[in-house]
């Protein structure tokens, strides 16, 4: 059966690519789900629909100290030597204050590019969102470097936000 333009077009929106990937794998959850099991579903996705080569999701506290932290696109190994989560004091800090999406093609040029944790993995371009808890924010989502070299664009901050709202929720209904 052919697919008219629109059912192309609707079959490549962000929001309904997130939304289905996130019915897809979280369908296999059984009962009263873990809120770390759920999240790490989100960032895997994340990475997986941004086609990015890391991912992180934190969570923070009431004082912006992170308590949650779940990645993807890192080994085992590469998560031992990390030690700590960054804090999100840098590029991503902004989120902290506006809750609006970010996106940069080079962090490092960023005046606030600094306080990574040793061992943290290099990263040139990243797109993030808020995560929003109670009417606070209460974290972020991010994912660095495209594997295909193009920039971050519209549709992975829209695939983000989904993601992220999926997020928001878990964290305000399972985590606090």
């Amino acid at each position: 059966m052919a697919f008219s333009a629109i059912d192309r077009l609707i079959h490549r929106d962000p929001e309904r690519r997130a939304l289905r990937a996130l019915a897809d794998r979280t369908k296999h959850l059984e009962g009263r789900r873990r809120p770390d099991a759920s999240l790490q579903i989100v960032v895997d996705l994340a990475r997986e629909l941004t086609n990015g080569r890391y991912a992180a999701l934190s969570v923070t506290d009431e004082h912006d100290h992170t308590e949650g932290f779940f990645v993807s696109g890192l080994d085992r190994d590469a998560m031992m030597r990390l030690r700590t989560p960054p804090q999100g004091h840098g590029p991503l800090g902004s989120l902290r204050y506006d809750g609006k999406p970010v996106r940069f093609d080079d962090v490092s040029q960023h005046r606030k590019a600094f306080g990574f944790p040793s061992h943290h993995p290099e990263m040139q371009a990243l797109v993030g969102v808020a995560l929003w808890a109670n009417g606070v924010v209460r974290g972020a989502l991010y994912v660095t470097d495209r594997q295909d070299g193009r920039s971050f664009d519209d549709d992975d901050e829209h695939v983000l936000i989904t993601l992220g709202q999926h997020a928001s929720q878990v964290i305000e209904q399972d985590w606090y």
